[in-house]
């Protein structure tokens, strides 16, 4: 009887083309994702003249999302690897997220004040925040083990694309059609559902623990060619993760995982409220600072790319050295970055800054969610992904109305970015208290087996 070990396999393989596709659809999805994290930045200015709303309302109605997200997570996570006994799947998860959010973004366009446009958005924030961790932890079990971090940073960076398309778009279409034009383009995800259902793999975790061993092989062979099946093969995952999980959220805190789930979240807490606060507020901060609007809008393009270039560049780093020490780096550059934006500098040595800033918090946040899918099983890996981003959300909800209440008391705008520092600094904490658990529960191990 032939044994194959489904995770052994993916581990020690290859890159081949059924990677690529589970990168670049992924990274497609992410991409709509961060195209809506930068949409409402861009729309704000115009919108806030429109409806006639002062910043804290605006702040409130930019954190409507953002609860829709909180929750999208939390139910979404946790459903995908609870719902896998009644058969529904991961893939099917995903599409139905991606209809989720796609259809009431589109709606947003056609919103006539901001109460219809608060509901809209919230709806869709269920979706945005469902499709995360489902995605995050489909590339996760495809990704071999040597390039898992830069497969999953690669693929995430799709984020910062997005936010940066959104950036080019407001700059080009704003002007000339308005801001409810950004939105309608949010729909384009609907008329590519029929492609990702085709191409899109499904979780061949999901396929092994639902006894689907034809089509598992079928997956497994696109990765390995040469692998044989007769009738009595079999196919296996690792123990961890060989069962559905019945109570994914407490496994989350057994056997040890509680102090390090905690700060996860944590973690993810404190990048989110910087995410959202300079995605948010970042063009209206710089048009304080006596930055024109499309000058402002720039800055918001940098920040994108840092975000990017800091997902990539430092999944790549986190593969050859230590992840956590590459997010210590990065949350530490990014408070030095953030304090150095309350001094008048060049314009380039600004942009500069802010493309700092980005990697920090754009990339940071991606290079956690990637530290995260490592250290938990399959079986529970989208609940804690998603648990995670739900608690995360709550920093991202919070970022934009504390920028929205800093900039209401008029102060000196140094102080602003000054404020913005401090969450980088609390992550450094969080992520090195994580480093030292983890790295105290493997010398542990090692006198136990000795």
């Amino acid at each position: 009887m032939q044994n194959i070990n489904a995770n052994e396999v993916i581990d020690h393989a290859q890159l081949k083309a059924i990677h690529w596709r589970v990168i670049l659809l992924s990274a497609l999805i992410i991409i709509f994702d961060g195209y809506d994290l930068v949409i409402y930045g861009v729309a704000l200015p115009k919108l806030m003249v429109e409806w006639q709303i002062d910043t804290i309302t605006a702040g409130f109605l930019g954190s409507i999302a953002l609860f829709g997200m909180m929750f999208g997570a939390i139910i979404f996570g946790s459903l995908s690897d609870k719902l896998e006994t009644y058969g529904f799947s991961r893939k099917k998860l995903i599409i139905l997220c991606i209809c989720l959010f796609s259809s009431f973004t589109f709606l947003c366009g056609y919103a006539s004040n901001p109460q219809s446009f608060g509901i809209f958005r919230f709806l869709a924030g269920l979706g945005l925040g469902g499709v995360m961790p489902n995605v995050i932890a489909l590339m996760t079990e495809y990704a071999p083990k040597k390039l898992r971090a830069t497969l999953v940073s690669l693929m995430f960076s799709g984020y910062a694309v997005g936010g940066m398309c959104s950036a080019l778009l407001g700059m080009w279409l704003v002007p000339q059609f308005g801001w409810k034009i950004m939105f309608l383009l949010g729909g384009v995800p609907l008329l590519l559902i029929p492609m990702i259902w085709l191409l899109l793999p499904e979780s061949i975790d999901y396929l092994v623990r639902r006894k689907k061993t034809e089509k598992a092989f079928q997956v497994l062979k696109q990765i390995d060619s040469s692998l044989t099946y007769n009738a009595q093969t079999q196919i296996s995952l690792h123990h961890e993760n060989q069962t559905t999980s019945k109570t994914p959220v407490k496994d989350l805190f057994a056997e040890g995982r509680g102090p390090i789930t905690l700060l996860f979240w944590g973690s993810v807490f404190m990048a989110l409220v910087l995410v959202y606060a300079l995605g948010n507020w970042l063009p209206k901060l710089m048009v304080e600072a006596g930055y024109d609007l499309s000058t402002s809008l720039v800055f918001l393009l940098a920040l994108n790319i840092g975000g990017m270039l800091g997902a990539i560049g430092g999944g790549y780093l986190a593969d050859r050295f230590n992840l956590a020490k590459v997010l210590c780096t990065l949350f530490l550059s990014g408070a030095i970055a953030l304090f150095l934006l309350s001094y008048s500098l060049p314009t380039f040595v600004l942009y500069i800054c802010i493309a700092i800033a980005g990697a920090a918090s754009i990339g940071g946040q991606i290079l956690l969610l990637a530290y995260m899918s490592q250290f938990y099983s399959s079986n529970i890996r989208a609940t804690g992904l998603g648990m995670a981003l739900g608690v995360g959300r709550l920093g991202a909800i919070l970022g934009p109305i504390l920028c929205g209440w800093l900039l209401s008391l008029s102060l000196p705008i140094n102080y602003n970015f000054i404020a913005l520092s401090i969450p980088c600094i609390i992550a450094v904490i969080s992520v090195s208290m994580i480093y030292y658990r983890l790295k105290q529960t493997s010398v542990k191990a090692k006198i136990v087996q000795a």
